[in-house]
């Protein structure tokens, strides 16, 4: 790759991707060549690698595409480079600044270094649902960095609800609303990693006094320090120290504080004594709010791109479990459809996300519906799928229908057959009905929400 293509690739990407992200997962990274279509970036550190992969990974192939290079994939290698690469000439960094030098945006400011913050995640582009409402608001508080009304917060979730986005966003709010205050975000991994430094340079009391000093303390995905003794019980001191003196600590993890194996009680028992959070996994409605906002921020990118009707829902109802895996699949799509210069059509998202549709086909069988629905009503299956037409068998047994539709890829001659050989019309009407009651049925939509959590989980 020519000078010329380097300095073009450098400057795209940051007006794409914004200073801060471009200073720290893009600024990090050394070209070091194109090869059978496979660009190779050097980088300090698998986690910069694995971060920018799933990131940026298309929006780089993009650009390099669009500079005249023919690549199809990109490749991070560790380099044997300190942790903060010099700029080279070989850097993508390299003529990445600006002719005007551009707005610094600091991180919160901490007497340690944290984790880096993402600017894409502030609560501006944190679409709100009934999954995450209650999460996106004790967050909200939490960040008007006012006094302490629940210490500490503890919001949990699988991967890609929204948590880590939620712990930026309070970030850079405490930053712009109290610049005053001492805040450190780091993941527990760098906790553990920085304790273990502070043991073998013997610096353990400038560690505690570090982390003591701080006035908000966020630390991501706790689970990790689980079964680490010597880890848990310097976090557990840490801890306690802030909350005596009133200082704000929020949490994140993978599951519950009650559920996460391997983690002393004592610690348990602290991380319950705040307020507990469950971000549960999206409904519809939020993954098509997702979807509609990602495509709102690509539009600057792609003005000329042409999105046909139909194909946000059909994304919405078939990749249900991941939001990153939602969010790339878009993203991959648009990068795919500007290259190829088509219209984003039902046949091009299929084709371009084959892949990514079967990882997501949903596995969840009719009779597996039947069982969990005949269960949730307190009735007996031969019941629910026999020829009683009784109010307290008939609506379980739309229910049930509608499920059907929804989670499995059966037709509707197929699911009447397994509700005792009933008619296709039988289960459209079923179907027609459910979807009637669920907006104007407070119990029933509630049943559906409770039912379709239960089988995605």
């Amino acid at each position: 790759m020519t000078q010329e293509q380097m300095g073009t690739l450098q400057q795209e990407l940051l007006k794409t991707v914004g200073q801060n992200n471009f200073k720290a997962w893009i600024e990090p990274l050394e070209f070091a060549d194109i090869q059978g279509g496979v660009a190779t970036f050097n980088v300090p550190t698998n986690f910069i690698g694995n971060y920018v992969s799933q990131n940026f990974g298309d929006l780089i192939i993009h650009q390099l595409n669009a500079i005249g290079e023919s690549v199809q994939r990109v490749h991070f290698r560790v380099a044997n480079t300190p942790a903060q690469p010099r700029v080279t000439a070989g850097s993508i960094a390299a003529a990445a600044k600006p002719a005007a030098p551009a707005a610094k945006v600091d991180a919160p400011k901490a007497d340690l270094p944290g984790a880096p913050l993402d600017a894409r995640f502030t609560f501006d582009s944190f679409v709100v649902g009934k999954p995450n409402e209650l999460a996106n608001a004790a967050a909200r508080r939490v960040a008007e960095g006012g006094p302490v009304s629940f210490n500490p917060l503890f919001l949990y979730g699988g991967v890609g609800l929204g948590k880590t986005h939620l712990m930026h966003a309070i970030a850079w709010e405490l930053q712009n609303r109290r610049p005053d205050l001492n805040v450190l975000y780091l993941s527990a991994e760098q906790f553990m990693y920085r304790f273990v430094q502070a043991l073998r340079d013997r610096k353990m009391m400038d560690f505690k006094e570090l982390f003591r000093s701080v006035d908000v303390l966020m630390v991501d995905d706790v689970q990790f320090i689980a079964g680490k003794d010597s880890t848990q019980e310097e976090f557990f001191h840490t801890f306690n120290a802030l909350v005596d003196q009133n200082k704000q600590i929020i949490i994140s993890a993978d599951r519950a504080p009650g559920e996460i194996k391997d983690m002393e009680d004592r610690i348990r028992s602290r991380l319950q004594c705040g307020l507990v959070v469950d971000l549960h996994p999206t409904d519809y409605e939020l993954r098509l709010g997702i979807l509609q906002s990602k495509v709102d921020q690509y539009r600057g990118q792609y003005p000329d791109l042409k999105l046909a009707d139909g194909v946000l829902e059909f994304l919405a109802h078939r990749i249900s479990t991941n939001v990153r895996v939602l969010e790339g699949a878009l993203t991959r799509l648009f990068a795919f459809a500007s290259l190829v210069g088509r219209e984003i059509t039902m046949e091009l998202t299929q084709d371009c996300l084959s892949d990514v549709l079967r990882a997501s086909e949903r596995k969840i069988s009719v009779e597996e519906i039947q069982r969990r629905v005949a269960e949730h009503y307190n009735i007996r299956l031969s019941d629910m799928i026999g020829p009683k037409r009784l109010r307290n068998f008939a609506r379980p047994r739309q229910v049930a229908m509608f499920l059907c539709k929804q989670l499995t890829s059966r037709s509707l001659p197929e699911i009447g057959r397994r509700f005792g050989g009933r008619d296709h019309t039988t289960v459209m009407h079923g179907v027609r009905r459910i979807e009637e009651l669920r907006s104007s049925d407070g119990q029933i939509a509630e049943d559906l929400e409770l039912l379709r959590r239960a089988l995605e989980a």
